[in-house]
């Protein structure tokens, strides 16, 4: 029964002969133990962080042994990342295509596998060297199909090649954003010739004012650089501009161009049957909406190019998923009491709502805390949802949002770093955070510069972005056909519709 009693009690089998003296030897022993290790974990959090915490120190105390694994790890991060990001092209193709008609599948699918492929190579040519290479403050003139380049990129301590791959990712995003606006009515050749524009010229060079070592924007505010008074650079740290409004606004010009498709009602002219056509699979959509999230712990913590700052990604992270989330719920909820069925709960726009608060966080995601992703990301889902019926207001016709998702909510994020940056958190160097020049927004009491930053750069590369982007799409309208923007009447309204014209055939050939 004693023995019973013990082990009922849970104590460990090995105690159950031991004398009281001995038992209390024992615990003694153990508290002991436990009362060191909390004083080395003490010890360990307070001597790490100065290690690695500001990169003049680790400078100093790293040899090249240890300098050479900090640099192999950062590469292997930015590389995972990379695939993350291009596994994205997946989460968009499916995307676009459930929220196309069932006669325009194939055509989506198709312009997203050549929007990857010809982005490859010109990247490869020109977009990166457009980008990030060193030049003036428009546009960079060096490394040419990779050639000359240095073996690592600036301080990052990254392979070139390795950034590359990282960078290639993020510009086949912006081509294929653009895509999703213009479905149903864009000849595939017309296609092909905007991608060259839009991959090759427009996002590089655009980039390269936000991005580029030397870009008028990156530099803005510093002493001989443009408007050195400010005092203060446009920051986009993941691209809600660089990346998501270029590709909304280089749709919106296509879509604009373009025209409504063929029997398109839009609500002002007709509140029963106006609005937009059904997708026809929601399914599809929905797949798509999760693989672009899954993607986005890509895109956003990896922006770091450093495994090293485990805070910082810790923190992108959890800011990412939150603004998702709010994001959702708004956009849910304004559906819910305003759209086009009331009282119901709608799939497309709680989709979108979501991938608008993933759109506008992806520029504050460093400086903002959970609360301000919160926040922000809740307004971005209700910017997504009056944004859709901005469009219709004005008859662009957008089937898949990708104006407002991108270009509405990528400005609105954007700008939120000027309001919840809470002026703890600098930014990532290779060997962790360097936090000495931490940003803060208004609300936070930093005052208007950050805010005025984030509105000169958004509003120079959103109106530079459209007007150039109007001015290709206008004289690709103006071809002859099958170059012309938009496709032939007959392949558009045809029985077997873009699909059995341009490609021959169906997505689903087996069903009625």
């Amino acid at each position: 029964m004693y023995l019973k009693n013990l082990i009922s009690k849970k104590t460990p089998f090995s105690m159950v002969w031991m004398t009281k003296a001995e038992k209390f030897k024992m615990g003694l022993f153990i508290f002991a133990g436990k009362i060191i290790g909390v004083v080395l974990v003490l010890m360990a959090m307070k001597i790490i962080p100065g290690l690695f915490g500001t990169p003049a120190y680790a400078d100093e105390i790293y040899t090249s042994h240890e300098t050479s694994l900090v640099n192999s790890v950062n590469t292997v991060w930015t590389l995972v990342a990379a695939f993350l990001v291009f596994g994205m092209q997946a989460g968009f193709v499916m995307l676009e295509a459930g929220f196309a008609q069932k006669k325009e599948t194939v055509n989506v699918l198709m312009e997203c596998i050549f929007d990857t492929c010809i982005c490859g190579i010109l990247f490869w040519a020109v977009g990166y060297a457009f980008m990030f290479s060193h030049g003036n403050g428009f546009i960079g003139k060096n490394w040419f199909f990779l050639s000359g380049t240095p073996e690592t990129y600036e301080a990052t301590g990254v392979p070139i090649l390795a950034h590359w791959i990282f960078q290639f990712a993020f510009a086949d995003t912006t081509s294929t954003i653009t895509s999703g606006a213009m479905i149903g009515r864009t000849s595939f050749r017309g296609d092909i010739l905007y991608s060259l524009g839009v991959t090759g010229f427009i996002y590089p060079i655009v980039g390269h004012w936000a991005w580029g070592p030397d870009g008028f924007l990156a530099t803005m505010g510093t002493p001989g650089n443009f408007l050195p008074t400010l005092g203060q650079g446009f920051r986009d740290f993941a691209g809600s501009t660089v990346v998501h409004t270029i590709g909304g606004m280089v749709s919106l010009a296509g879509a604009i161009v373009l025209g409504a498709r063929f029997g398109r009602i839009f609500k002002r002219d007709d509140k029963v049957k106006g609005g937009m056509p059904p997708p026809h699979n929601l399914t599809l959509a929905s797949l798509g909406a999760f693989l672009l999230w899954f993607g986005w712990y890509g895109f956003n913590p990896g922006s770091t190019l450093s495994a090293m700052d485990v805070q910082g990604i810790g923190r992108i992270a959890s800011n990412t998923t939150l603004a998702a989330c709010t994001g959702g719920l708004s956009a849910m909820l304004l559906a819910l009491k305003f759209g086009p069925t009331k009282g119901k709960f709608d799939l497309a726009f709680t989709i979108n709502g979501l991938l608008g608060g993933l759109v506008a966080i992806t520029c504050p995601c460093y400086w903002v805390s959970p609360l301000g992703a919160i926040l922000l990301g809740f307004v971005a889902g209700i910017i997504v949802f009056l944004g859709v019926y901005l469009l219709e207001w004005f008859r662009i016709d957008d089937p898949v949002g990708a104006v407002s998702v991108h270009g509405f909510a990528g400005i609105w994020g954007t700008l939120s770093l000027g309001l919840f940056a809470c002026g703890k958190y600098g930014s990532p160097t290779a060997t962790g955070a360097d936090n000495s020049a931490p940003v803060k927004g208004l609300l936070y009491g930093g005052g208007w510069d950050v805010f005025k930053a984030q509105a000169i750069g958004s509003l120079t590369i959103t109106a530079a972005t459209l007007a150039v982007s109007l001015v290709l799409m206008w004289i690709i309208s103006k071809l002859p056909n099958p170059w012309r923007l938009r496709v032939e009447e007959k392949g558009e309204t045809g029985p077997g519709g873009l699909d059995l014209f341009e490609h021959g055939t169906e997505a689903y050939p087996m069903q009625a």
